[in-house]
């Protein structure tokens, strides 16, 4: 993606269904689940890299000795840090005490960090104070060992303010309004309750405290505490948790926005956003893991049982296609195929841009998202090439000489790397001031390889605010003096804010958006934003239930393609000389891609739960008011 946004989270779970003891005899370290999430996290670095953290639970150990161990970094490369740290105390620990360093029952009751239940997170911190203390996990402390619980998670909630309204009726005081903490409290307040309620049973059938404990660990419903706890969230997520005693679960949201994948054997039980960070680091084909379904959670109790069950009924299932886009790492089977075909099905559209004229076009990608989608791209172009040579042997109807077929036959498809990402300069690009600022020398050319008939095509995974577009590529490209630049997004135009965990929150952000306010007074159409207006405020007091999205409305009186022509004024200027078309994918092309992943309400405005409605008529009342704020 040229444009930088920060985007969805990474979480990684491991139960280690073993003794320690076995993973030293037949891994060779105790140290295997730490050293899995290492690999895990890292292997989910491209979901996450304002900040990690890192928690453990040992199970079974003696009262007084510490169990719970969590480690947080907001370093430039938090997950090294993290690593790092924790490496640190195991082996000062272990160079201190050389006589140990095989015996593993030492290992657990002295060594932070080891132990059977762990849960990792990598983050992009969609807004506030990217601090410490915001990142995941977070911990809620207690006594009582089934009470601790340890909440890490990918989501956005757009009801966060009635949630936290809720827990203030049931007499609870959270430090703050974050999403993050309002939902870990409503956990933990179902987890107290439930754990009270258990106490009191077992205290009738005659258990003292000291006995109740292991009972309440065994009887403990999880899949109670999150259908209570869970009735009222509005959002997108994959939320993870682990209880003191060593429960664990994972539940995904019921429309199935935010992705979530499990693998079980007799020696772990598994779950990660992305299918292939499993595949790879516990080298199991890419059958044998499973997609959790929404509204469902995965749920692994402290004897080592996993389980699946439905705790919330599952709504239409609108898994995001941002994931197949973009955000998912390409190594997944069905991405891949996915994202070569968004590229195949641009093809018509950009043959008719260069009106058939292969020979004198040039194909490239902006690095490096893209590159999948310019392999489909380059195979639907070879296609065409192809006929065309066929064509022309034809209508030679056998009077070609060799030197003629020979001719014809090697006419080759030019591809080139033409945009050149500078690494160095992207790592300090954090924020839009300083965005805007080097953005123009994010990207170098390649010279020397376009002729001025050519016309040149370069394909983006998705264009979001065009800020790079038109700062530093098409510049950049006009220097080499294409007869024409065409710039192709395997994505169709971003019209409406997300709001459950995608950086994509001010409609203004976005240049469709802005296009379409442009096409409107270009066309004496300025009323219809002060209707819009209108309608949006008197929805303010409803329910959500009943919220429209009449931003739609912005973009009605216009076809697709008069849209990206305004696009394409927008990102050129009068330096730039030469003629500049944007091509868009269709809604329906992305749906034929990705026929599983039809959560689209950033193209649409068809939000898959009643909240971001209201969430993208707040963002167009901020847009009119001047009001900068977020829209949740």
């Amino acid at each position: 993606m040229s444009d930088a946004i920060k985007h969805e989270c990474g979480i990684a779970v491991i139960r280690l269904k073993k003794p320690l003891e076995f993973y030293k005899e037949k891994y060779g370290t105790a140290f295997y689940g730490v050293n899995k999430m290492y690999l895990m996290m890292e292997k989910q670095h491209n979901r996450g890299q304002d900040g990690a953290g890192f928690a453990s639970i040992k199970l079974d150990v003696a009262p007084g000795e510490r169990y719970i161990s969590r480690q947080r970094s907001t370093a430039q490369q938090p997950i090294q840090d993290i690593f790092a740290e924790i490496n640190g105390r195991i082996n000062t620990l272990m160079t201190a005490n050389p006589d140990k360093k095989d015996d593993v029952a030492w290992q657990k009751s002295n060594v932070p960090y080891i132990g059977e239940l762990l849960l990792g997170h990598v983050r992009y911190g969609t807004f506030g104070k990217n601090s410490v203390e915001s990142v995941h996990p977070f911990l809620r402390q207690n006594n009582w060992m089934h009470r601790n619980l340890i909440v890490a998670g990918n989501f956005n909630m757009t009801n966060v303010n009635k949630l936290f309204n809720k827990l203030v009726s049931l007499g609870q005081h959270p430090k703050e309004q974050a999403d993050t903490i309002t939902v870990m409290e409503k956990i933990g307040h179902f987890l107290d309750d439930e754990v009270a309620k258990l106490y009191k049973k077992l205290k009738k059938e005659g258990f003292n405290k000291q006995q109740a404990s292991p009972q309440i660990a065994e009887r403990l419903k999880v899949a109670k505490i999150l259908r209570r706890a869970s009735k009222d969230w509005d959002g997108g997520y994959a939320m993870a948790g682990l209880l003191g005693h060593g429960d664990a679960f994972v539940l995904r949201d019921p429309a199935g926005i935010r992705p979530a994948y499990y693998f079980e054997n007799d020696e772990v039980a598994v779950v990660a956003s992305e299918r292939p960070v499993i595949q790879t680091a516990f080298n199991v084909p890419f059958e044998e893991v499973k997609e959790l379904d929404p509204g469902a959670a995965v749920i692994v109790k402290k004897n080592g049982t996993l389980t699946v069950e439905q705790i919330l009924e599952p709504l239409t299932r609108k898994a995001c296609s941002f994931e197949r886009i973009y955000f998912s790492r390409g190594s997944d089977a069905e991405i891949y195929k996915e994202r070569k075909m968004l590229g195949r099905l641009l093809m018509p559209r950009v043959l008719e841009s260069i009106d058939h004229d292969t020979k004198n076009s040039v194909f490239s990608f902006i690095p490096n998202t893209a590159e999948t989608s310019f392999y489909g791209m380059v195979e639907a172009a070879q296609d065409e090439l192809n006929r065309q040579k066929g064509q022309k042997i034809l209508a030679a109807k056998g009077d070609l000489t060799e030197a003629q077929l020979t001719e014809i036959l090697s006419q080759r498809l030019r591809t080139e790397k033409i945009a050149i990402k500078d690494a160095k300069l992207r790592t300090f690009i954090t924020e839009d001031s300083s965005r805007d600022d080097l953005v123009a020398h994010v990207y170098d050319v390649t010279y020397g390889v376009i002729k001025p008939e050519d016309k040149l095509v370069i394909i983006d995974d998705s264009i979001v605010r065009g800020t790079t577009l038109k700062k530093s590529i098409i510049k950049m490209m006009a220097r080499l003096n294409p007869a024409k630049i065409i710039v192709v997004s395997s994505a169709p135009q971003i019209r409406y804010p997300d709001c459950y965990g995608i950086d994509m929150a001010r409609l203004e952000d976005f240049i469709a958006f802005r296009a379409a306010i442009a096409l409107l007074k270009d066309n004496g159409k300025e009323d219809l934003i002060d209707e819009v207006y209108k309608q949006c405020k008197e929805q303010v007091d409803l329910k959500d239930k009943h919220v429209k999205n009449y931003v739609k409305r912005i973009y009605e009186p216009f076809t697709q393609r008069e849209v990206s022509q305004k696009i394409a004024e927008l990102l050129t200027d009068d330096t730039v000389k030469t003629e500049v078309e944007i091509i868009y994918q269709t809604v329906e092309s992305l749906h034929e891609a990705c026929p599983e992943n039809l959560g689209d309400w950033y193209f649409t405005g068809d939000y898959p739960t009643n909240g971001g409605h209201r969430v993208v008529n707040k963002a167009f009342i901020n847009f009119v008011e001047g009001n900068k704020e977020r829209a949740y």
